[in-house]
């Protein structure tokens, strides 16, 4: 196999390897803003969910040329969640996690509809809404994985029912505008 060659690939590697040092700095720090935030799990299921479709797509592929650009916008939100932690904008900049799951969804969505997009045959009014059904999904399993690692036993239970509609909400909002960017991209190809 040859080493992969671009900006995809290089934008995917730099996004994985700044994801990785600032969960790691996380979980072993001692900082405040990652108290009570599940960096240990995130440590664990972060890199496994950023690799998990470049590997499925490598494994099934026929072809050297993988999609790197498409996997970079899939790890992008990783990169953009931990660094807000890390810079303390979920817990200082009130606005933060609302912005965050809308353009992270988009980001992430954007990804997997270009992935779609490459094996799809079927019209491009059901690409929107399958990208779009795929974001209220994940906002949906995002929700529960947050509640499971850090509000349940948190500080942040009195105003969780509320931040998750809001955030589900927002992820498939954002869902629906990067199918939006895909479907219309689709139109002109």
């Amino acid at each position: 196999m040859t080493t992969p060659k671009g900006a995809g690939f290089i934008a995917a590697v730099a996004i994985l390897s700044l994801t990785v040092i600032q969960l790691v700095v996380g979980a072993f720090g001692g900082f405040d803003q990652f108290e009570g935030k599940g960096f240990g799990y995130r440590l664990i299921v972060y890199p496994i969910l950023m690799l998990i479709v470049p590997f499925i797509w490598w494994r099934k592929s026929k072809s050297a040329d993988l999609p790197w650009g498409a996997f970079a916008l899939i790890m992008s939100p990783f990169l953009v969640d931990v660094t807000g932690n890390t810079l303390d904008l979920y817990d200082s900049v009130d606005w933060w996690d609302n912005a965050n799951h809308f353009f992270n969804w988009t980001l992430l969505l954007w990804g997997c509809g270009l992935l779609l997009r490459l094996i799809w045959t079927g019209p491009t009014w059901a690409l929107v809404l399958t990208i779009t059904g795929l974001g209220a999904i994940l906002a949906v399993g995002w929700e529960i994985g947050e509640w499971y690692t850090f509000i349940r036993r948190g500080t942040e239970l009195d105003g969780a029912y509320e931040d998750t509609l809001s955030d589900e909400l927002l992820g498939t909002l954002g869902a629906l505008v990067a199918a939006l960017i895909v479907g219309r991209r689709r139109k002109a190809d």
